[in-house]
């Protein structure tokens, strides 16, 4: 019987958790940085669709790596392991660069402030693919759903950090929301120690070259119980549904991405524009915290109802939250259960998409194919801050909510046809079948 070592599995989240603290920290103040600034610099006006593009600018440089340092890590032999290395390497440079963007922001310089951001988003981008490729591989692939819920578990730890640090280091006055430039060094500069200290017991408690050798056999037989039409052979191409599913997965994350992110990135202008608040950061917490609610029993779920039948149900929660929340005129409780529905929602998505995804990939590309997702989300939140900046220019604020519900829709609508072969769940006696087939073969 293959069990989950859950213990190892939250270790190997504090990755993880890194990354997705460092994130609420820069999508909350950046754009609000960017305003200021570019307000500063060239005068009074609309520039929601240049802080689009300075913030997609950005994101462009990871379609490139995400996948070259998924597929190079698959490639590494170190002491170290494989993965290990990128996430030392990239982490130590995240931490020591991201105090400079507040630093910059104080000094006023607009292009200081951007370079530094491309600065983070290369130095993230080293180590996301690696970072999140450590879990499957010494995860057998019944056990990932379960696995990943744990590793979101711990990122969304990070997140809900990253949020109350927003929500300390911003002041309100009388007109609105207002950034006092000699406290909002304190987030960045919290979020890097916090990034020396998972760090370190990331390196302390994950012998990554052992734990392979370890979970040879268990890695073997969760192969056999794989939810694929066929086999995953390293050298071999994918089959014709295998390979239809994968790149119908492909848009699904991308989509779902491009509304999710649009949510994200334009948050904390909507609520200063139009719910004329400063508690964004409340919002964005009690999304967090119904995640981190939410992943555990996502997991025990995708046990009970497959993985596609989750992602259904979380997809058809965020269109519910979403839709709702465009009727919703001030900030208050009713906009809060929103979005704590569309965090169960998000949870449950992002419990069960990825490993779907590696389900399609060997152990010798497992990293290439965790590039490809995170290329397709990478586009998506390239994309969309610019299109959702122009669309906001054009029709107003009043556009976020229903631009973010469109694109969920579409998602759950071409997500539907990926197919599932009904394959038995986590059973030894599945696996003693099959060898005695292969040996009378």
């Amino acid at each position: 019987m293959l069990k989950l070592n859950t213990k190892r599995t939250f270790y190997i989240g504090f990755s993880f958790f890194t990354i997705l603290m460092l994130w609420q920290v820069y999508n909350y103040y950046c754009p609000m940085f960017l305003e200021e600034l570019l307000n500063s610099t060239f005068g009074a006006g609309d520039y929601n669709y240049l802080i689009g593009i300075i913030m997609a600018l950005d994101n462009i440089l990871a379609l490139f790596m995400l996948p070259l340092f998924g597929a190079l890590s698959d490639k590494t032999k170190t002491k170290l392991g494989k993965r290990m290395p990128y996430i030392i390497v990239g982490t130590i440079i995240s931490l020591l660069a991201f105090p400079f963007i507040p630093f910059l922001y104080i000094k006023n310089s607009l292009v200081g402030v951007a370079l530094m951001m491309g600065l983070i988003l290369i130095a993230m981008n080293i180590y996301r693919s690696p970072s999140v490729a450590l879990m499957p591989d010494v995860t057998p692939k019944p056990l990932r759903a379960q696995a990943n819920a744990i590793i979101n578990f711990v990122g969304y730890i990070g997140a809900i950090i990253g949020a109350l640090l927003t929500m300390v280091f911003t002041k309100k006055q009388a007109d609105g929301v207002s950034l006092v430039r000699d406290i909002t060094f304190w987030p960045f500069l919290i979020v890097s120690f916090l990034l020396i200290v998972a760090l370190v017991v990331l390196v302390l408690k994950i012998r990554e070259n052992k734990i392979v050798a370890e979970m040879q056999n268990e890695m073997a037989e969760g192969e056999k119980l794989s939810e694929t039409e066929e086999t995953i052979l390293d050298d071999k191409p994918l089959g014709k549904t295998d390979k239809t599913n994968l790149w119908l997965l492909i848009f699904s994350v991308f989509l779902w991405y491009f509304a999710f992110n649009a949510v994200e990135t334009f948050g904390s202008l909507y609520a200063k524009n139009i719910l004329k608040t400063n508690s964004w950061g409340l919002a964005t917490s009690v999304l967090a915290v119904a995640s981190l609610i939410a992943f555990l029993p996502s997991g025990w779920l995708s046990k009970k109802i497959g993985r596609k039948n989750s992602i259904i149900l979380g997809l058809g929660l965020m269109i519910f939250s979403l839709t709702c929340a465009f009727f919703v005129k001030t900030f208050g409780i009713i906009l809060i259960l929103l979005f704590a529905i569309a965090g169960v929602g998000w949870a449950i998505i992002n419990v069960n998409s990825y490993p779907m995804f590696v389900e399609l990939s060997s152990n010798k590309n497992l990293g290439k194919f965790t590039g490809y997702y995170y290329t397709a989300s990478q586009i998506a939140q390239s994309i969309t801050p610019i299109i959702i900046g122009f669309v906001m220019d054009w029709l107003g604020y009043r556009a976020y909510f229903p631009y973010a519900t469109i694109f969920m829709i579409i998602a759950l609508i071409v997500f539907v046809f990926v197919k599932i072969p009904h394959k038995k769940a986590n059973n030894p006696d599945n696996i003693k079948n099959e060898n005695s087939i292969s040996k009378e073969k």
